[in-house]
């Protein structure tokens, strides 16, 4: 037998060998007595990582076992399994968990301040459920986040300035809710964020304030951003020439806004702008022949504003979808 062939029968041995540590049980096990989840009803056995031949619980992924052969909960995705009730408590006692998936479900109340427990948590998705209240400051602490969903829900309040400590982020999605005041525009100061989309909820305040942060300049703001979605709000002022700054955006979705103004020549510069969408705001004056032969744009939606009879969209005007398969992880 090769050194190969033992390394990996030694392996599996301790794997069949290993067990779930007693706290990630004990939490597993009180939602699973709390009931109303049917994806429990297929929990079965006494380890949920699975102990010999036993499968892991569904919905759960496991680490290997470490050195004393136990094992933790890294991963609970339980999507669209008609999961009713407020927010489980539970869940903040999986102390090692990377990834909480709790989307399309029937989730009410509020996201429990305990949510910043989870400090290893990478990703966090809440989004198609019926979620009310604040979006709780603590969320802040889990540093090491780099997907928000929260899209979707009935959120109120304002855009916690605590999210944009969170130096990791790479796509915040906190669309379709009922959030209000002023977007942070400490958004600007995080290195990754590629993708921030605010929109339709009641936000107010100018894109000239989104640009500047205390630390920040405008030409520093957002350097990796690619997707900016501020539509359907209720933003005001003009468009700043500075959102050329922005080299890498792609999508600039400020449809039905209260923007005023001229659209900046600027703006046509940007070399990887795909999908320009201004319709429905009160913008006027004319458009950057620029545009009409900017080598990346395929849509440039102009409707509802008060352009010169020389300015004509770009691309055939459509209502972009929302697909709940975007940006699954």
């Amino acid at each position: 037998m090769g050194l190969l062939s033992v390394v990996l029968g030694l392996w599996i041995a301790a794997l069949a060998a290993a067990k779930t540590v007693k706290r990630d049980v004990k939490a597993l096990n009180e939602l699973k007595a709390a009931g109303g989840w049917k994806v429990m009803y297929a929990w079965n056995g006494e380890d949920p990582c699975g102990d010999g031949d036993a499968a892991l619980w569904p919905g759960i992924t496991c680490s290997s076992p470490n050195d004393n052969g136990y094992r933790v909960v890294t991963e609970l995705e339980l999507f669209q399994v008609s999961i009713i009730g407020t927010f489980p408590i539970g869940v903040t006692n999986l102390l090692d968990l990377r990834k909480l998936d709790l989307h399309g479900n029937k989730l009410t109340g509020s996201i429990p301040p305990q949510i910043g427990r989870l400090q290893k948590l990478v990703t966090l998705n809440l989004r198609w459920n019926k979620l009310q209240d604040a979006i709780p400051v603590e969320i802040g602490q889990l540093k090491k986040l780099q997907n928000l969903f929260l899209s979707f829900n009935s959120l109120r309040g304002p855009i916690p300035k605590e999210l944009t400590y969170l130096q990791e982020l790479r796509y915040v999605h906190l669309h379709e809710n009922k959030l209000i005041g002023r977007i942070p525009p400490e958004f600007g100061e995080l290195p990754y964020l590629r993708q921030l989309d605010v929109s339709n909820n009641h936000l107010v305040g100018t894109i000239r304030e989104l640009l500047r942060s205390e630390q920040n300049r405008a030409k520093d703001a957002f350097p990796s951003l690619r997707n900016l979605y501020l539509n359907n709000n209720y933003l005001t002022g003009g468009i700043p020439a500075e959102l050329s700054y922005l080299r890498n955006l792609e999508i600039l979705y400020l449809s039905y806004n209260k923007l005023t103004g001229p659209v900046p020549d600027a703006l046509a510069s940007i070399p990887k702008l795909t999908y320009l969408y201004l319709d429905h705001n009160a913008l006027n004056g004319r458009l950057s022949s620029a545009f009409y032969s900017h080598p990346s744009l395929k849509e440039m939606y102009i409707e509802g504003n008060q352009f010169s009879s020389s300015a004509k969209p770009v691309g055939l005007h459509r209502t972009m979808e929302v697909s709940d398969a975007d940006f699954i992880f």
